[in-house]
């Protein structure tokens, strides 16, 4: 066992705050993703941008996606018959921008095309999970989305859309 840089092997943080919190986990990147589906009350499309998605499990396939209660877009996805999750790609740092605004038209002059559920599948994305809500677990100031997957997709080669300490950015593979 190891000693922390303090000396105290085993002792506790206990002056957590969200700033301090925030800056600590903003140093794991992650990737950016678009929730979309087309709002049963309207017919038409709506979305919120998300950093918190992974895989689940394979069988059966599931993946989870984390939503602050204070959206006011979630209710709205949430009634939908199928969700897709579009993992955005660097160049659509507007897109995500635009979909993480509260109110308005979140897809003006946004492009996309129907999954075969119907739901956005936005132009650009690298790749696109259509599923269904399974199950919510309440987490603090946020709700843990676990959905099953039904449609998945390769669509448009690129670099990742990424978000590290508090930013936005790209990582490339060469």
């Amino acid at each position: 066992m190891h000693g922390s840089p303090n000396g105290s092997a085993g002792a506790q943080v206990t002056d957590i705050d969200a700033a301090r919190f925030r800056s600590v986990l903003g140093r794991f990147a992650t990737g950016v993703v678009a929730i979309t589906a087309i709002e049963p009350a309207t017919g038409r499309p709506t979305g919120l941008a998300a950093n918190s998605f992974t895989s689940v499990s394979l069988d059966p396939p599931l993946v989870a996606f984390c939503v602050a209660h204070t959206s006011t877009t979630w209710p709205r996805l949430r009634e939908a018959e199928r969700l897709c999750i579009n993992i955005l790609s660097e160049p659509q740092l507007e897109v995500c921008k635009q979909l993480a605004l509260k109110g308005g038209d979140k897809f003006a002059d946004i492009r996309w095309t129907g999954s075969p559920g119907g739901s956005p599948v936005i132009e650009g994305a690298l790749a696109w999970i259509e599923c269904e809500v399974e199950d919510q677990h309440m987490a603090g100031d946020h709700v843990i989305v676990v959905a099953r997957v039904h449609h998945l997709d390769k669509h448009q080669e690129g670099d990742p859309l990424l978000f590290y300490k508090g930013g936005y950015g790209s990582f490339s593979v060469e």
